[in-house]
């Protein structure tokens, strides 16, 4: 008979028994190994433990051997041997740990001693099968959280390179003090904004939403903030004055998302504030909300217009609109993600609560971050992101933080 792979310990002081019972089974085609005795076999546990043991030993060597295997995380049946047929020896030698019991001599009947060795090595093998698939399991498990630290380190990365991406908080410029919040649904942001001065009198403000979350969608906020410095340099350079036109900005936003391949598009508003003149012009690329514009001792409504989204489309137009700012006035853009946070069901509830929060005086970052309840929020249904604009009336051509 061909040679297997399963190894057989045999452990009886009867030589003979123990002769005849390991003949049999290397006929049968098994390695076998015997001995005398369960001190004489202690080496065998060291580095090479056998498939299956059959042992003549008393209850409590048996229950010895069978916490030793236990020790050595190893599933090794013990088959007790015994010319006793007392149910009581039976009962107890189960009891001390045997997986089976045969009567000595134990190939007397081999069909039986087969139908043993047959039904243990079936168990044998299913249990290092799953042994075999723990392991893999736990390897798999230790790259899986090698792989989540890694991507938290990136994500933390990503963050930090982000903040600094945002314009400074609580700036004054051209007469305008301007302010922001951002707080990423993920750890990751897909809104973006930003605002700066375009000329002496001119700036800029806009809010952005890239569809999708994480990683992807904050990739497309770094090319935005690339773009708008592209622009910035081409203006005083001038070699383009794109950025003056918040038509031309989205064409220029469109252009380079197409060139991407990435399949993201975004939702934009921009804005031109010029305080000289006292007129806001915007464009809108299918962001929502709208802005909300309120005067000092005035009307408080969202503003009007329409536009497809960014990034989408190969050739298209984008209408400007145009609103007089001859009051002292307070802008407020808003990314989607603030009406998640609004409690009213409908959306026309949650538009007519944003509206009258910022009607009756919370237009500013902190009075609206305290109205909704924004710092003890932990886990955000979609990133929120706000921009406040206020005109402070005095005409200061001040670019340093507050």
């Amino acid at each position: 008979m061909a040679s297997r792979t399963e190894r057989i310990l045999i452990i009886d002081a009867d030589e003979k028994a123990r002769t005849d019972l390991a003949r049999y089974l290397e006929a049968r085609g098994f390695y076998v190994t015997g001995y005398p005795g369960l001190a004489a076999a202690k080496a065998l546990f060291n580095d090479n433990i056998p498939d299956v043991i059959f042992a003549d030993l008393s209850p409590e060597a048996i229950r010895d051997l069978a916490n030793r295997l236990e020790e050595a995380e190893t599933f090794t049946p013990i088959v007790a041997c015994s010319t006793s047929d007392s149910s009581a020896d039976v009962v107890s030698a189960l009891r001390a740990g045997a997986a089976d019991f045969v009567l000595k001599p134990c190939n007397d009947d081999k069909g039986a001693l087969d139908d043993v060795i047959g039904k243990l090595f079936d168990r044998v093998r299913v249990n290092r099968l799953n042994q075999l698939y723990r392991h893999e399991l736990e390897e798999a498990n230790r790259d899986l959280r090698d792989g989540i630290a890694e991507l938290r380190a990136d994500q933390r990365a990503g963050r930090k390179v982000q903040l600094r991406m945002l314009p400074e908080r609580e700036q004054v410029m051209s007469g305008l003090h301007i302010d922001h919040l951002i707080k990423p649904s993920l750890y990751l942001s897909g809104d973006f904004l930003d605002y700066f001065r375009i000329s002496d009198d001119k700036v800029l403000v806009y809010i952005a939403d890239v569809s999708g979350h994480g990683a992807s969608s904050a990739f497309v906020t770094v090319l935005l903030k690339n773009l708008t410095n592209r622009l910035q340099r081409n203006l005083r350079r001038g070699s383009s004055d794109d950025i003056l036109f918040p038509e031309r900005f989205l064409e220029r936003i469109n252009s380079e998302l197409l060139d991407t391949g990435l399949g993201k598009h975004v939702t934009v508003f921009v804005g031109i504030i010029s305080v000289s003149e006292r007129r806001l012009q915007y464009a809108v690329g299918a962001h929502f909300p709208m802005p909300i514009l309120s005067f000092e001792g005035g009307e408080t409504a969202f503003l009007e217009g329409s536009g497809l989204p960014v990034g989408l489309f190969e050739t298209p137009k984008w209408e400007v609109y145009e609103v007089p700012l001859d009051k002292p006035f307070h802008l407020t853009l808003f990314s989607d993600g603030i009406l998640e946070v609004i409690r009213e069901k409908s959306l026309d509830e949650k538009e007519r609560t944003l509206l009258e929060l910022v009607s009756g005086g919370r237009h500013t970052i902190a009075a609206l971050s305290e109205a909704l309840n924004l710092e003890e929020i932990t886990e955000l249904p979609d990133d929120i992101a706000i921009v406040s604009v206020t005109d402070t009336m005095d005409g200061s051509d001040n670019t340093s933080s507050k």
